[in-house]
């Protein structure tokens, strides 16, 4: 490649080739990678942890010039729940749903779009932002609804010329979970609760605001895609405002760095007192006493209680 520094060696293209394969990349999970890459230039083996911080920065650095030229950049965040930071391999001029359709088939891809309406549509709601669907639900997108039934004054309508959605085994559905788990797209929880992970929340962005919100609501109003009033990235896991139509929302790895900025710990937007005990993200379900009592009844296992999600989000609103 003429176009990057002389000094971009071997090391620097199998580095960028793991991490591409993998489409994330955390310092830990390069330490290894570096690793190898250490021994085969060095000829003596080399350990990761011999690898440092500032290996994995220059490598990073290269790799992120050689992909400039080719409409890729390297982005980093911090995921929501562990604190690690993580760097993430993004497309910058193509969708991210024609992306999937590369590597999924048609059928695949549609119930990947169920999968996020229900975790960002389905289970989002001003009363209760789960942000997450459990196992047994994501069965229950195996194949899409079926159709309102259209009247007969309809018949001589011109029909839909796209392929019928066919939908998924519920084998296929096991497997393509275990996918986008392993691809980085979704992360299981101890509940066995699926939510987005940082690669699909940088990824994947865009799309969810345009797809989700909506452009004409003010800047107060309730929108399913919700940033941290501290970091401004996504929230899918983190604390809301005891106040239901206040839109302020706060990671929980930016929650104690924030208040040590303020005077009082009242929510800055609607002045009421700050409790910490109104969640967003699976906790909105698992701090609920129906949901207590049913893993109580159940052994303690997660699995159990899984598909009582909407139940629980009922009777909130009930209430």
């Amino acid at each position: 490649m003429a176009f990057v520094p002389a000094s971009y060696n071997d090391g620097n293209r199998a580095f960028l080739q793991a991490f591409m394969a993998r489409g994330v990349l955390s310092f830990q999970d390069a330490r290894p990678i570096l690793a190898a890459i250490f021994s085969a230039d060095e000829n003596k083996e080399a350990s990761p942890d011999d690898v440092t911080q500032e290996d994995f920065g220059s490598y990073l650095a290269a790799a992120s010039e050689a992909l400039s030229f080719f409409d890729y950049e390297i982005r980093s965040t911090v995921h929501q729940i562990t604190k690690q930071r993580v760097h993430v391999l993004v497309n910058t001029t193509s969708d991210p749903m024609t992306q999937f359709a590369t590597t999924y088939t048609a059928d695949e891809l549609s119930f990947v779009k169920r999968l996020l309406d229900c975790i960002c549509d389905t289970n989002n709601t001003p009363r209760m932002e789960l942000m997450c669907l459990a196992a047994m639900d994501a069965t229950k997108l195996s194949r899409p609804k079926k159709p309102a039934a259209q009247d007969n004054d309809d018949e001589d309508a011109p029909q839909p010329t796209q392929a019928p959605d066919k939908g998924l085994k519920h084998s296929e559905v096991e497997r393509m979970l275990h996918r986008l788990v392993s691809e980085a797209w979704l992360e299981e929880s101890a509940n066995n609760f699926y939510s987005l992970t940082p690669r699909a929340l940088m990824e994947l962005k865009t799309w969810l605001v345009d797809s989700y919100n909506d452009p004409d609501l003010g800047p107060n109003e309730w929108q399913r895609i919700k940033f941290c009033k501290a970091c401004k990235e996504i929230v899918t896991h983190g604390k809301r405002c005891a106040e239901r139509d206040c839109t302020f929302r706060l990671h929980d790895i930016c929650e104690e760095a924030f208040w040590r900025t303020q005077r009082s710990k009242n929510c800055p937007q609607c002045k009421k007192d700050w409790e910490g005990k109104y969640f967003v993200g699976e906790k909105a379900l698992t701090t609920t006493d129906r949901w207590q009592m049913g893993r109580r009844q159940s052994g303690g296992g997660g699995r159990g209680r899984q598909s009582n999600a909407h139940e629980d989000q009922d009777d909130e609103d009930e209430e």
